[in-house]
């Protein structure tokens, strides 16, 4: 009896044995980690830059018609360009001055000058871009060849382009100027008026729609492309002009990244190109 028992237990005993040889050894738990999990190293994306803001004024033409032609330029280069549009010379200079507006496109130098001696600002060029050769219109009279004894001519009112409308006469041999008055003429220092020619001053923008009560108007070629008037023109002052078309800014502003940029663009060959195809000589590159 007691070996049979035995032998019962070892053959369990081998029998547990053959079993674990079969099975190999139990695989230990894998461990529980109870950290945070690490943060990523990789570095986050950059926001995309936001644009600059430019905003510039101008008059209708040709100043905002060649800032909307360079609008998509400056947008590749990250400038969102603002347009503001006048009809007038006065608001868009105060509007610069007091921050309102980062720049204007509209105006000549001696006219910019002018503006900062009688109002006390430091408006300066950021760069010099066309001239608008100041010309003679056809109003009730069709040709200076039929210009008659007390004929009428419009002329523009604010000082510097008041002396530049009587400087083309004087060149056309129908007045002549006291030399003292320099580039602010006024009809009271014609020395000699052969013609007994008349002056009707008004606000430059108004001398286009004065035409059919005056002889002649003298006006400024941004006004004459506004009206359509570009191929009535019957005289104007030579390429040489000093009235060169600025883009003015707040001294020390000039030198600001969008400002040169804005220049640049002024002044490229797609700039020079459409000028030349689009104003018929009353509208003349500098750069």
């Amino acid at each position: 009896m007691k070996k049979s028992v035995l032998s019962i237990v070892l053959v369990f005993a081998l029998a547990a044995a053959l079993l674990a040889g079969c099975g190999g050894a139990a695989s230990p738990a894998a461990p529980v980690s109870t950290a945070a999990p690490a943060e990523s190293t990789a570095p986050a994306s950059a926001p995309a830059a936001q644009p600059v803001k430019l905003t510039v004024g101008a008059t209708p033409a040709p100043h905002a018609e060649i800032l909307e032609l360079i609008a998509p330029e400056l947008a590749q280069q990250g400038i969102e360009l603002e347009i503001t549009v006048f009809n007038d010379y006065l608001v868009p200079n105060a509007a610069v001055a007091d921050g309102s507006l980062d720049a204007n496109y509209f105006q000549h130098l001696p006219y910019l000058e002018n503006y900062n001696a009688e109002n006390g600002t430091s408006l300066v060029s950021a760069g010099g871009i066309h001239i608008e050769p100041l010309g003679i219109y056809p109003g009730r009279v069709a040709s200076l060849d039929e210009l008659a004894d007390g004929a009428v001519i419009g002329i523009p009112n604010d000082p510097t382009n008041e002396g530049r409308a009587l400087a083309l006469l004087e060149t056309l041999g129908y007045i002549s100027i006291d030399p003292a008055a320099g580039l602010e003429a006024v009809p009271g220092d014609i020395t000699e008026n052969p013609h007994n020619l008349e002056f009707v001053e008004l606000e430059a923008a108004q001398l286009p729609v004065t035409l059919p009560d005056v002889d002649f108007a003298i006006i400024n070629g941004n006004y004459a492309v506004e009206a359509g008037l570009g191929d009535q023109v019957l005289a104007t002052e030579g390429a040489e002009s000093p009235y060169v078309n600025v883009v003015a800014v707040r001294s020390g502003d000039e030198s600001r990244p969008e400002i040169q940029a804005l220049v640049g663009a002024l002044q490229s060959e797609e700039v020079r190109a459409f000028i030349e195809e689009s104003y018929n000589g009353i509208v003349i590159p500098v750069f």
